[in-house]
């Protein structure tokens, strides 16, 4: 593995906007005050979340209080087992508030996620998504939850706007959440909360400009009602529209969000509807290797664009979500959620295919259309109860997702050469090559049922000084599939399977945690095809395999300051590899699945305010991935395809002495190699990238005011992100943004 490290502004009338707010800074501006930054929602001290919080009895939908700094949480959701400390539970995670999306003006889930260390990103298969690497291994946004449930947000992009907390599960989480609609997510998973309305009202007004003249707006407000402040609604709506850093790519996105809750004595109801939509024009995308390549290419500058002008895709999304929860007794609560979302997607793709060392490269298109309707439920029971001096913490719950897909797809006559450092702008080409379906009026591909019924109890010895939690989830998959324009059924999957879990705490003293556990993930079995890729017939064609079963091992170490915390962790996860041909002695071909990927790994979190006005936020991963069963023990220990070595953040955040209401911050993400194939011949460099920011906070008559500057990868680097998926993703160039919000 290779060890070397491998801006005119456009006048416009938001930057006309900040500069006005410049100078009523400089010449109106009342210092905030210490008691104005306790009491004010910018302020550098800790957050509660929307909810409100009884330190006796809060209740189970009650979102864990930020930590101090207030830039995490002190928890997090963690599926059946609900809202938990991270002291009291025996996994890793981490958990991002709103105050951080705001400080460092994070558009999308994957610029919250770079401030975890366990985490990357890559671009999708040939279009705009994002996808995550947790601990070495693939999540898609397909696998990310809403409030505890899968299957109802955008799986392409989604928007920070109406968010309250990013929170990262790191590990397999079959048992925790049930089973991923679309298989991935096996080293860790992603759950966002909405906003709530909040006991202060809220009306929130910002904007923000970048270099390249990307413009956005963002309205929020929050508002509770009628006696105790029991009604709530939070209503959010954004827009950002404009080029990007990337030479001939723009964006367009809209969002508009409606929050609403109800808070009783014993009964809690929280309904959320979302309307997203995102256009990207000349969308830069995933780079493809061909098999002339002896070594990876060099990055081109960061700002180009190898993709042509004429591709372009529209991602629609409409979803919402109920969710109730009532409490029994003192000790018991029920709680049931439902959700639904529509996806309509037309993409004018592009794919890049890189042919040798000097970059010259195929251009391809091809026509997509993508429709999806998903249904989501689950209901559940936790209570807590004594036996003599065991403590109990009992937890009962049931999952199920269906999933439609619809789809059609229009594949170009040609390729167009190209060159990555020089890219030809190519016409666009005649279509119809290869075509499935209708592209007006795609018909079903695939139909998808998981359901789920899980147990656990978490037992407290020593006055709850050590914990035991064991539980197990059942579960059912059901995949059917459907030919492309005719309809007919030509796959067929019903398979069930049962996931354990373990884990262990130990806290010998109030601030120090030990942790262990035993968890599973689970993904759908292949099902054999008729033919091998060279053609030749398989002998076991339509034969169906159990579910995929990944297993982690893990023990750490968890310690609580107060007002800082750390963590160090190592584990190890085992995932069974994807089926490959084999040819037989008799000339016959079979296909198998057999053959294990390890990531063993080393984690480093830490977090907090040691000093008054300083923030930190990093981490360290190290990855060691290996492997074995691989067809005819080619490629047999391996590293595996798109991990890096190791991982590191390291961002700080600080109130600058003697400025009263002036902060500053920086990040830098440095990632170690990693393979791009499964031979290992070509690899990706070590790459690093830094970014910096700063805030101003400040009263004008009573209202809060802060404006913020930002860079983005301030040394404009160039460099590949990632190999995930056996194609590269490039970095962003960078970006410098500006921005203001008032609240009035």
């Amino acid at each position: 593995m290779p060890t070397r490290i491998p801006f005119a502004v456009p006048f416009r009338p938001t930057l006309l906007a900040l500069c006005c707010s410049l100078s009523l800074a400089a010449h109106a501006a009342t210092p905030v005050t210490p008691q104005d930054a306790n009491n004010s929602q910018d302020g550098n001290t800790l957050e509660l979340g929307a909810t409100n919080i009884n330190a006796d009895a809060p209740a189970p939908s009650a979102l864990p209080p930020a930590y101090a700094g207030g830039q995490v949480a002190r928890g997090g959701q963690l599926g059946v087992l609900g809202n938990q400390d991270i002291m009291d539970v025996p996994f890793s995670m981490s958990s991002y508030t709103e105050k951080l999306i705001r400080d460092q003006q994070a558009e999308t889930i994957g610029d919250v996620l770079l401030n975890d260390s366990s985490v990357r990103q890559a671009s999708g298969y040939a279009n705009q998504s994002q996808a995550f690497v947790i601990r070495g291994l693939p999540l898609n946004g397909d696998d990310i939850s809403l409030n505890g449930l899968y299957g109802i947000l955008p799986r392409q992009l989604m928007s920070t706007d109406a968010l309250e907390r990013v929170e990262v599960f790191k590990g397999p989480n079959a048992f925790i959440n049930g089973v991923t609609p679309g298989g991935s997510g096996i080293g860790g998973g992603v759950n966002l909360q909405p906003k709530r309305a909040d006991d202060v009202p809220l009306r929130r007004f910002s904007t923000d400009i970048s270099n390249d003249g990307r413009i956005g707006e963002h309205l929020d407000i929050g508002q509770r009602f009628g006696e105790d402040n029991r009604f709530g609604a939070r209503v959010n709506i954004s827009q950002r529209e404009g080029d990007t850093g990337v030479d001939d790519e723009s964006q367009r996105s809209k969002l508009f969000s409606v929050g609403l809750d109800y808070r009783g004595d014993a009964l809690r109801v929280s309904g959320d509807f979302v309307y997203q939509k995102q256009q990207v024009n000349g969308g830069r995308n995933s780079v493809f290797l061909g098999s002339g390549l002896t070594s990876i290419p060099k990055a081109p500058s960061a700002d180009t664009n190898y993709a042509p002008k004429w591709a372009t895709t529209s991602l629609e999304d409409t979803f919402g979500m109920l969710r109730g929860e009532y409490d029994l007794n003192d000790n018991w609560t029920a709680y049931v959620a439902g959700g639904a979302k529509h996806t309509n997607e037309i993409g004018r793709y592009s794919s890049t295919t890189v042919n040798d060392n000097a970059g010259n490269a195929t251009v391809t298109g091809s026509r997509i259309a993508h429709q999806e309707d998903n249904t989501s439920l689950m209901a559940g029971l936790n209570g807590k109860f004594q036996t003599g001096a065991v403590s109990h913490k009992l937890n009962f719950g049931l999952t199920g997702i269906w999933t439609h897909a619809r789809n059609a797809y229009d594949f170009d006559f040609t390729g167009h050469a190209s060159n990555i450092y020089n890219p030809v702008d190519v016409a666009e080409p005649v279509k119809g090559s290869s075509t499935g379906g209708d592209m007006n009026d795609p018909g079903i591909t695939a139909k998808t049922f998981a359901r789920s019924a899980a147990v656990s109890d978490t037992f407290g010895f020593m006055d709850d000084r050590l914990l035991f939690t064991a539980g197990l989830r059942r579960q059912e998959l059901v995949v059917q599939g459907y030919a492309y324009g005719t309809g007919e059924r030509n796959a067929n999957y019903d398979k069930s399977i049962t996931t354990p879990v373990y884990g262990l705490v130990f806290k010998p003293w109030d601030h120090v945690s030990f942790y262990a556990n035993r968890i599973e993930g689970l993904a759908s079995g292949p099902t054999a095809p008729e033919t091998a890729a060279n053609g030749s017939q398989l002998t076991n064609h339509g034969q169906t395999y159990a579910p995929a079963r990944s297993k982690q091992t893990e023990a750490g170490v968890k310690v609580d300051m107060g007002s800082y915390g750390a963590t160090l962790g190592v584990y190890r996860i085992e995932q069974p590899t994807q089926g490959y041909s084999q040819l037989n002695a008799d000339n016959s071909t079979t296909y198998v699945f057999q053959g294990n990927q390890v990531n063993k790994g080393v984690e480093l979190n830490v977090f907090g305010e040691p000093l008054p006005g300083l923030r930190l936020l990093g981490g360290a991963t190290v990855i060691h991935t290996e492997v074995s069963g691989t067809a005819g023990g080619a490629n047999d220990g391996n590293r595996a395809i798109g991990v890096p070595t190791f991982q590191l953040n390291a961002g700080v955040d600080w109130d600058v002495p003697g400025l009263q209401g002036v902060s500053v911050n920086g990040r830098m993400l440095r990632t170690g190699g990693q393979y791009a194939d499964a031979a290992n011949n070509l690899s990706l460099p070590t790459w690093n990238r830094f970014d910096v920011g700063a805030r101003y906070t400040f009263k004008v008559e009573q209202r809060d005011v802060t404006l913020g500057a930002a860079v983005e990868n301030v040394a404009n680097t160039k460099y590949w992100e990632s190999a995930l998926g056996g194609y590269l993703t490039q970095g962003d160039p960078r970006v410098a943004k500006l921005s203001a919000t008032v609240d009035f």
